[in-house]
């Protein structure tokens, strides 16, 4: 009766406890590709606001911004996973002859994903500039939004991967903010020299 009760604890015990580093790679993706969004097309439409005032400019950039992006993380994932399905092939017919299509990477999929998780990220500074026509009041629209949003994916990077959450959004927050302050700031003045 006690061994049986000790193997059902074992097995709740082992049911309960997760590899979280089996979340890595998933994560790692999912997390780049919305902060690579987020950041990337903010820092764009700063750039570009930083020179043009009107909103119209502000947009299209960002939007232009968005395409490009998502379809050059499909792209890149697409073929990064490719490379590593066809290695995954080759070392199952060394080892066994047999290709185990289940235990193989999907590119689409990832391709999909990456372009999906680099679209959610961006979408975001483009709808905080969306409605706001006074140009200081969209600056800060911006700013504040992707401020939100770039906590919230370092905590959420930080929560699924049980890591300190004040460290990860900190340093996703501080990241972010250099890259629009830096973008800025140089547009800023090659648009000021006149280049």
């Amino acid at each position: 009766m006690d061994q049986e009760r000790n193997t059902n604890m074992d097995i709740e015990k082992e049911s309960t406890t997760f590899d979280y580093s089996k979340r890595a790679q998933w994560l790692r993706a999912a997390v780049l590709g919305a902060n690579d969004g987020l950041v990337s097309t903010a820092s764009l439409m700063m750039g570009v606001g930083a020179v043009k005032q009107e909103v119209k400019a502000m947009i299209l950039s960002g939007f232009a911004g968005m395409v490009a992006g998502a379809c050059s993380m499909a792209i890149g994932e697409f073929v990064s996973v490719y490379s590593q399905y066809d290695i995954e092939v080759a070392q199952m017919e060394r080892e066994s002859g047999e290709i185990e299509k289940e235990k193989l990477p999907s590119p689409l999929q990832a391709a999909a994903a990456s372009a999906l998780a680099f679209s959610a990220g961006a979408i975001v500074p483009l709808l905080a500039a969306a409605f706001v026509k006074e140009y200081r009041v969209r600056i800060i629209a911006v700013v504040a939004a992707v401020t939100v949003a770039l906590v919230v994916f370092g905590w959420l990077g930080a929560a699924l991967g049980k890591a300190p959450v004040v460290r990860s959004s900190a340093r996703v927050l501080f990241g972010g903010w250099l890259a629009m302050a830096i973008t800025y700031g140089l547009t800023k003045l090659i648009g000021f020299h006149g280049l």
